[in-house]
């Protein structure tokens, strides 16, 4: 009983010998989408002026 792995372990170790950069992509796309560099402060200062103040009611006609 010491060694029982389930199935979903075994899919993800049978997984991983199959393709052997997976984990390096997920890490690659991840930096892509997600890890960005601080915004300067020049930056968020320009952002926060360009931003415009939304309606109290958004579904409005007027």
């Amino acid at each position: 009983m010491a060694r029982y792995q389930s199935e979903f372990t075994q899919f993800l170790s049978e997984l991983k010998t199959e393709k052997p950069n997976l984990e390096a992509d997920q890490q690659a796309g991840r930096a892509l989408l997600w890890d960005k560099e601080p915004l300067s402060v020049e930056d968020q200062r320009r952002a926060k002026v360009a931003k415009l103040k939304q309606r109290s009611y958004v579904y409005s006609n007027d």
